[in-house]
């Protein structure tokens, strides 16, 4: 009788271990997916600006700074404290919205980029929705409310040249490095909490 409650016993622990282990190989996934993103927007604004006179350099990193990009307007944490607090299932609804936000733009990245970006993007957004499924189906509860309130790069649909289209292109690539780089931390950090003895500061 006491090896039937034994087996019981760890046949249930096996049970009970294996979504975890499941979500852990989801998110290692996804954060592998989401830093290979960031590091080719690193290149892509790296190549791009390499190109660029001085001046024009100094111009448009001024203009940049004054300037907003397309996905500001994604309520998300404004500090590393913030995201710290932030839950698990929060900064994955941050980092899917971070992403579908880039699923048109990305079609107008210079460098012919759009080929090797475009199919990534998709997967990663994938993979973030299959963790907040589970993140949802879980004890954790996300009441926050998160609407998409997206205002659209005016000058998409326009055939520009010049500064004008300088200008565009310098925005787009400093923009998609800067939102890689928050969904890469955000999802770095809701990963680090399926293990509590980790240190998740940023």
């Amino acid at each position: 009788m006491d090896r039937v409650v034994l087996l019981l016993s760890v046949l249930s622990l096996g049970v009970s271990s294996q979504p975890i282990t499941d979500s852990q190989h989801q998110f290692s996934t996804a954060v592998s997916r989401v830093q290979t993103l960031h590091l080719l927007a690193q290149s892509l604004f790296s190549n791009f600006e390499s190109k660029l006179p001085t001046e024009d350099q100094r111009q448009l990193n001024k203009i940049f700074l004054q300037d907003f990009c397309n996905s500001d307007y994604i309520i998300s944490p404004i500090d590393k404290h913030e995201t710290q607090r932030s839950s698990v299932l929060k900064l994955l609804s941050i980092s899917c919205q971070l992403v579908e936000s880039w699923e048109f733009p990305s079609r107008f990245l210079p460098g012919g980029s759009a080929l090797r970006i475009s199919p990534r993007l998709s997967e990663l957004k994938t993979g973030i929705q299959v963790l907040k499924t589970a993140s949802q189906d879980g004890a954790e509860m996300f009441s926050d409310s998160l609407p998409l309130q997206l205002a659209p790069y005016g000058n998409f649909y326009q055939s520009l040249g010049g500064d004008e289209l300088l200008r565009r292109n310098y925005e787009l690539l400093a923009c998609f490095k800067k939102d890689m780089h928050k969904v890469e931390t955000y999802l770095t950090v809701a990963k680090c909490r399926l293990s509590p003895e980790a240190n998740c500061t940023l």
